[in-house]
């Protein structure tokens, strides 16, 4: 049973009852099994195609279905000594789990109350205004010398010499057992996920690298085709913060280091995908976010950092010397597998893991998926930064049929003309909201989560041409209908209702709607 060495943490954190503090991602699968979230596979099943297939059913069913345990994965038939997760964040209930919260909204709230923190006016003000600055100082990292995702250190190379990076730090485990053992990806359960892909891809890789100029670090997800035991692609994206950090190693002709880690408390992988404003440190967040500061270990072989309580870490580098090489093709989040492109080879130099590791994973696909929780969360959490920009806005939805970012509902309290079209040219100048091929704007009394509602107000409330514009822009990468890669076009139309100086000159007609009264009769009727 999973169950008897699991050992989940808590914290209490002002602001927030009862956050949990992951202490490893083996607490989090405990908490989801105690919770009747998660189901056991107990037979061998192959990591080619096999596992996806199980994981595709359970994400269609309805609100996610349940997160799958593996407790015996095969590599090619021989059953792997490390189990594999997947769904694990696949549900609104476990999406918020994994944040240790009740439920999404709980989080956003209060991460809402920083953002839009103001003087305070009064005792009670400042009194909240403390409560917010004392959860703030679990936001920044704190180095330690030796965690368990060094239980067992594998080294490409003789070990380098061991030195003591940070001598004031502690000591949060015992002291590691160095492999003689080479390193090697083969040994992993990574997934095979659909039948054209190029390969196996770690697909739920959480991937540290540090801007050479600024020593700004980032925490990023970027899928990783494997080629062979000991490298791998390096699929980030030419929009994406760590290819920004690659092109400048290019220019200056240096090996780039990177270091990949999975597992640990899965707040690390959310924020990997969160909309974080370039230049802020994703391990910020995820303190703040789990009541409890990110332990952050070096690296064997660079001074890279990822966290201690980390499954598994790959240690590697980009030799941007070399030729990039061909990555996928891969079943994507698009519905579509994205075909061969070049991107850079990462070279593995170390693997480190705890005794007891257990390999995350996802897969991506015909939505809905597991991504599709994952990125309505972030839009949720990241709404009050949306307001603060454009205070119109009431809500956002990423609804899955738009594979995430393609189509976006938003809601707004509509005071003057063409406001509509304003927040559309906002909304595609913000991070990764450029991806966005259609944005539709309904007024504040649509519910943007209610897709029907939405396409009811689209149909019946635009004239197409008046009320529609087209403009040019980035694209995702992954996007497959552009003519060309990157370069695409986006749609928006304004569902709202119009009002004078919108070029409409008709009297705009009331919603059908019964009376109050003549529905709370019919309740009470129908009731006795």
């Amino acid at each position: 049973n999973v169950s008897t060495f699991l050992e989940p943490t808590t914290s209490l954190v002002i602001g927030l009852p009862q956050i949990m503090a992951y202490g490893s991602y083996a607490d989090f699968l405990n908490a989801l099994e105690n919770a009747g979230e998660l189901i056991r596979i107990k037979s061998p099943t192959a990591t080619e195609l096999e596992i996806t297939e199980i994981a595709d059913r359970e994400m269609k069913k309805p609100d996610g279905g349940k997160a799958i345990y593996i407790e015996k994965p095969t590599i090619n038939g021989k059953i792997s000594s490390i189990p594999l997760a997947i769904n694990t964040m696949g549900s609104t209930k476990r999406m918020a789990m994994a944040l240790g919260a009740n439920s999404v909204d709980e989080v956003a709230e209060k991460l809402g109350s920083l953002v839009q923190a103001k003087p305070p006016t009064g005792l009670r003000d400042a009194m909240g205004l403390l409560s917010r600055a004392l959860e703030l100082r679990h936001a920044r990292p704190k180095k330690v010398r030796s965690g368990p995702c060094k239980d067992v250190i594998h080294h490409f190379n003789s070990p380098p010499p061991q030195t003591d990076p940070w001598p004031d730090a502690p000591n949060v485990n015992q002291p590691q057992n160095i492999s003689k053992d080479p390193p090697s990806l083969l040994d992993l359960p990574i997934l095979k996920c659909w039948p054209l892909d190029g390969g196996r891809f770690l697909t739920l890789p959480c991937v540290v690298t540090r801007d050479p100029d600024t020593g700004d670090r980032n925490l990023g997800m970027y899928r990783m085709q494997v080629y062979d035991d000991q490298s791998t692609g390096m699929h980030w994206q030419l929009q994406k913060v760590a290819a920004r950090h690659g092109r400048r190693y290019y220019e200056n002709g240096e090996r780039m280091p990177v270091a990949v880690f999975l597992g640990g408390d899965p707040v690390y992988p959310f924020c990997a995908t969160a909309p974080m404003p370039d230049g802020l440190d994703e391990f910020l967040l995820a303190g703040y976010l789990r009541g409890k500061s990110v332990e952050m270990i070096k690296c064997e072989t660079s001074d890279l950092e990822v966290p201690a309580n980390a499954d598994i870490v790959i240690e590697g580098y980009i030799d941007t010397t070399e030729p990039l090489r061909e990555e996928g093709p891969f079943g994507d989040h698009t519905g579509y597998y994205t075909l061969p492109e070049p991107y850079p080879v990462f070279h593995i130099t170390a693997i480190t893991h705890r005794k007891n590791a257990t390999y995350p994973a996802t897969i991506v696909g015909i939505p809905p998926m597991e991504d599709f929780y994952m990125g309505s969360a972030s839009v949720k959490l990241f709404l009050p930064i949306f307001q603060m920009n454009f205070p119109e806005i009431v809500d956002i939805a990423l609804p899955a049929e738009g594979t995430f970012h393609n189509l976006v509902f938003v809601s707004i309290k509509k005071t003057y003309p063409m406001q509509a079209f304003k927040i559309m040219h906002g909304l595609w100048g913000m991070g990764q909201m450029m991806f966005s091929k259609f944005i539709v704007v309904v007024d504040d009394f649509v519910d943007v989560h209610n897709t029907s509602e939405v396409l009811f107000h689209m149909c019946a409330d635009t004239d197409p041409q008046r009320d529609s514009i087209l403009t040019k822009g980035p694209a995702d990468v992954l996007d497959h209908a552009t003519s060309e890669i990157g370069i695409g076009s986006k749609l928006g139309i304004d569902a709202t209702r119009k009002i004078s100086g919108e070029n409409f000159n008709r009297d705009w007609p009331p919603l059908i709607k019964m009376d109050e009264k003549i529905r709370e009769s019919i309740d009470r009727r129908l009731n006795n």
